[in-house]
């Protein structure tokens, strides 16, 4: 069966009891079901939730064979926590174990060997990256891995589609009942977004901390009424490492001039005016961005209301300079955003579920003006992937672009024309991560493009004097400059499921078959 962006799924799936996507917006004004918290025991007041080792810890939760485990991702390629958690496991013989994490990037790739090992079968997760993408895109992963946007993990949780057994949370600091923060230690994070629905919802949650401080380490962003146990070790994560290559600002000049043009098209419509609301995806041009609506905002005499999502030192030069008035904090992309966040009274930590839940009564990113987004690919239905690279491989993470995409009144993806030898605006995506009919336009260094279905927005850039042109000469022009790229080869086997923000199928990942030169 083909779904609402053309897709087809697999029949098996759908016996299995999946639903196919039918479109953004399909499940607005639908009662759903919220799966309370997990049942609490009532327990004696005790002096210390300390426990001697992450062994110890594991062992005291009654970890066994087939159950699901969950971390968060907030010291990004810096994290220790998975793995030292994974490696007791793993030593203790248990087996069949899914990993439902916020997300998992280069710095698990010992994670890829417990999956051969059949010690992981299941992965539940926004990204999977370095190694740990090469496995599953082999077909090593015994079951699918299901991909869901930071929205979307928050929804499932909460309607039960997953149900965490153990949550084991990283804290740069906690006091000896499990009172954790993201500040004040010597692994700072800056927030623990991320980590507050498994805390809620995980029948058991060990923080795990390298910096123990005196009861009550408050405020909390992860309070010990909901923690189990506490577990101090040397290391959780390198916070120099949080600032990947993609979250930090370019000076390319060619990503300078596309983060230029996408500042114009966003000063071209009603939207930019006194009090708006803006987020910048992690890639070097989008978070570029920053940089040129600053002279368009004093030249207006306007300020942003606030910022959103992922938050960069940018966006904080931005707020030190009076131009914003709050930041809304779901993680933080390098070390001035975590600084500034332990020093501005308007700098605020808020919950994924806050953030981009598509099944709350309000999410934050639904009052969003602005969104400026990265692509690996974007097709000419203005589908965009950012999950799987040029060879069918798992190499990103849909994060947050598809709940911003869907909810901002303009979201704009800002991505070259093409990567070295290969097209990036094509006929077909290889992987549709965020619909077309979330994406309003999109900038590129050889031209504009505006989504037919935002003729508001073609008036807007018309009057501005803003050349655009269909996407369809855009793909030309790419497939002119570096021909046209060979179609993938897979093999049947669905190696990963990409999960609408609703819960419905977006897209099936097949295993890659192996490169054979002709």
């Amino acid at each position: 069966m083909k779904n609402a962006v053309g897709r087809e799924i697999p029949d098996e799936l759908l016996k299995e009891g999946w639903k196919v996507y039918q479109g953004a917006g399909h499940r607005d004004g639908e009662l759903l079901k919220k799966r309370g918290p997990r049942t609490r025991i009532g327990e004696k007041p005790q002096g210390s939730k300390l426990v001697g080792s992450l062994r110890e810890a594991i062992q005291r939760c009654g970890l066994r064979d087939g159950m699901t485990i969950s971390f968060h991702h907030h010291f990004r390629d810096g994290d220790y926590v998975a793995n030292l958690v994974m490696k007791e496991v793993a030593e203790l013989g248990i087996r069949d174990v899914t990993i439902a994490a916020s997300s998992l990037g280069a710095a698990h790739d010992p994670i890829a060997r417990y999956i051969e090992e059949g010690i992981v079968t299941g992965l539940q997760t926004s990204g999977i990256r370095g190694r740990m993408g090469e496995v599953v895109s082999q077909g090593r992963l015994r079951t699918p891995a299901i991909l869901r946007s930071h929205g979307g993990r928050v929804r499932a949780i909460e309607e039960g589609e997953v149900h965490i057994d153990v949550a084991f949370i990283g804290a740069p600091t906690s006091d000896e009942c499990g009172n954790a923060r993201a500040v004040g230690g010597r692994s700072d994070c800056g927030v623990l977004s991320y980590a507050m629905a498994d805390a809620e919802y995980a029948d058991r949650v060990v923080v795990v901390t390298d910096t123990l401080v005196p009861y009550p380490n408050f405020p909390a962003s992860i309070h010990g009424i909901d923690v189990d146990y506490v577990v101090k070790v040397d290391e959780i994560g390198d916070p120099k490492k949080i600032a990947t290559a993609a979250a930090r600002m370019t000076q390319n000049p060619r990503d300078l001039m596309m983060a230029e043009t996408a500042a114009k098209v966003m000063a071209a419509t009603p939207w930019f005016k006194d009090g708006f609301s803006f987020q910048t995806g992690a890639g070097g041009p989008s978070l570029a961005v920053n940089r040129f609506i600053e002279p368009l905002m004093r030249e207006r005499g306007i300020r942003m209301r606030w910022a959103i999502g992922g938050i960069t030192g940018s966006i904080c030069e931005l707020m030190d300079k009076g131009l914003v008035d709050a930041i809304l904090d779901t993680q933080d992309f390098d070390v001035a955003a975590i600084e500034h966040i332990g020093k501005s009274p308007h700098h605020f930590e808020i919950s994924a579920s806050e953030y981009a839940n598509p099944a709350n009564k309000g999410a934050l990113i639904n009052k969003l003006d602005f969104v400026v987004l990265a692509a690996l690919e974007v097709d000419t239905d203005f589908n965009v992937n950012v999950i799987t690279g040029s060879d069918g491989v798992l190499r990103g993470a849909p994060g947050g672009h598809p709940d911003t995409a869907a909810s901002a009144r303009c979201c704009i993806i800002v991505t070259p024309l093409t990567r070295g030898r290969m097209p990036t605006v094509c006929e077909s995506v290889v992987t549709v991560t965020t619909p077309g009919d979330c994406v309003d336009v999109l900038v590129t260094d050889y031209g504009t493009a505006v989504n037919p279905a935002r003729q508001d927005i073609v008036e807007c850039l018309d009057k501005a004097g803003i050349r655009h042109v269909p996407i369809k000469a855009l793909q030309e022009k790419a497939y002119a400059l570096v021909g046209r790229p060979d179609p993938l080869r897979w093999k049947d086997r669905v190696v990963a499921i990409l999960e609408a923000r609703d819960g419905s199928i977006l897209d099936v990942v097949r295993e890659v078959m192996p490169y054979e030169p002709l």
